[in-house]
């Protein structure tokens, strides 16, 4: 692409051919020593939002028309996308992405002499990565996978998602005109289309990492592949997420109506088709949790019905709700109102199930697992025990939440905390798992099925998947990393002999 051809979406009619994806990967494999600069992929990085921005009304129709998410919702999530190129430009920037680390030499050290050992990061390579379904700009082509790989230093080819492949096709050209305005080559970026071309992606011998954010099922399978490979390569997976949510005997009596009215609008944001959806909700019988289901059922019947990102996901999440309505003592606390149907609308779907029904076995294991789309699963509890036995069940998840009561801070609260925090990568007290923000402590990951590895996708730290630590041991001044050298050349931020230089 010229530095002057017009930015448009185009559609796309067919698979790339294996020779199409080698040439993506060889070709960002080539630019990659052009990312060494940090000075120049932080203009990349700043010059894409910026183009972004500008862009805005045509990638939010073409994201809209394929998606139907509106364009509200489209507007919010393109502001994110250009949030988070400028956070990893600025952290690509300061330098502290490459953790310098320097302990001096000490020949009088006991037990023995230590040598001299600097340690920093370098980029690992081509990074393969997987956009997904739901977040077609912030988990797209131009999203936290993208940024943060080409903010670590190395290049990136983009698997589309069959969702949206114009939009991806568009703000492709957008980051590759980024790139040559930055001063660097376009192939630092690539794009291919295809479930074949995803294959051979992860399989391609210059493929150095995998960042990847979709279904379970999808996932492992390119994890195995990864795995399998003569030379396996490190394969970040968001897969899948069940998002439990515990709310005490004392909130429930404290809150209850509120808490249901959060939970609707936590469980239905976006359809319910986002990756930290509470899925399974632990409420206590009784009174005070009657106040707490029948509040959700009020806000959930109040939304409207909506379209599904595509027909394989409405599909799925029908023949889903169908079947663990099926089970055994599983009620339908609300199925929202018919007169919201529409041509390929959902509804919100509120189901009720003992809690000692998860916890005695597998009959309901369906109830445990990922839906996509809105249904929450209300498990009532007889005891803090009972509740216990379910989320010893639980898989790993992205985020585990607990309400508790303004008074609830001893050893019981503690106590539960900790269990969640067996489960999950980020911990939520009184306020409810979906959105997530774009910091530096954020972390966006968890215990598998939620992720494949322990790092982050979300926040500045998601750059360091991208990165691999080398000591130089006993090396001369003249041949180490600038960062590295005696004076600190560069003033980036680093600790020596175990203290921050100053």
């Amino acid at each position: 692409m010229s530095n002057t051809e017009p930015v448009h979406a185009e559609p796309v009619h067919a698979e790339p051919a294996p020779a199409d994806v080698d040439r993506a990967v060889r070709a960002a494999d080539a630019a990659r020593p052009a990312l060494a600069d940090r000075a120049l992929r932080v203009g990349l990085l700043r010059t894409a939002a910026e183009l972004l921005s500008t862009s805005r009304d045509g990638i939010v129709a073409a994201a809209d028309a394929e998606t139907a998410l509106g364009r509200a919702r489209l507007d919010g999530e393109l502001d994110r996308t250009c949030a988070q190129l400028i956070a990893f430009a600025d952290h690509a920037e300061s330098g502290a992405l490459l953790d310098v680390t320097i302990d001096h030499g000490d020949p009088a050290a006991s037990p023995a002499p230590r040598p001299d050992l600097r340690r920093t990061r370098v980029p690992l390579g081509v990074v393969a990565v997987f956009t997904a379904g739901n977040f077609p700009l912030a988990f797209g082509v131009p999203g936290g996978d993208t940024a943060s790989a080409l903010a670590a230093g190395c290049p990136v080819v983009i698997k589309a998602h069959p969702g949206h492949p114009a939009t991806g096709d568009l703000c492709a050209r957008l980051l590759r005109l980024a790139a040559a305005k930055a001063g660097l080559p376009e192939d630092v970026v690539g794009v291919v289309h295809g479930f074949d071309a995803g294959r051979a992606l992860v399989e391609h011998p210059l493929a150095a990492a995998v960042g990847f954010t979709g279904s379970l099922r999808g996932g492992r399978a390119l994890y195995d592949l990864a795995a399998a490979r003569p030379r396996p390569i490190p394969f970040h997976g968001e897969l899948g997420s069940l998002n439990p949510v515990v709310v005490t005997a004392a909130a429930a009596a404290a809150r209850g109506p509120e808490l249901g009215a959060g939970l609707a609008a936590s469980f239905t944001s976006g359809l319910g088709q986002l990756c930290t959806k509470p899925g399974l909700v632990l409420v206590p019988e009784g009174p005070a949790g009657d106040t707490v289901v029948a509040a959700a059922a009020v806000a959930a019947d109040g939304v409207r019905a909506g379209r599904l990102l595509d027909g394989r996901i409405d599909s799925s999440f029908r023949s889903a709700v169908r079947a663990m309505a099926e089970l055994p003592d599983v009620e339908t606390v609300s199925a929202g109102r018919a007169e919201q149907d529409g041509p390929d609308a959902v509804r919100p779907r509120l189901l009720a199930v003992p809690a000692a029904r998860l916890a005695a076995g597998d009959s309901h294991r369906a109830l445990l697992e990922e839906c996509f789309g809105p249904v929450v699963v209300l498990a009532r509890y007889r005891t803090p025990a009972e509740a216990a036995a379910v989320l010893a069940r639980i898989p790993g998840s992205l985020t585990a939440t607990v309400h508790l009561a303004e008074d609830e801070r001893g050893a019981g609260a503690a106590e539960l905390i900790e269990r969640l925090t067996a489960l999950a990568g980020r911990v939520v007290v009184d306020g409810w798992p979906t959105g997530v923000a774009v910091t530096t402590a954020m972390h966006h990951g968890g215990p598998y099925p939620a992720a494949t590895t322990a790092a982050t996708s979300v926040g500045t730290g998601a750059a360091e998947r991208w990165l691999r630590p080398v000591v130089y041991q006993n090396t001369p001044q003249a041949l180490l990393p600038p960062e590295l050298r005696d004076g600190n050349p560069l003033g980036l931020p680093r600790r020596v002999n175990g203290r921050p230089e100053l």
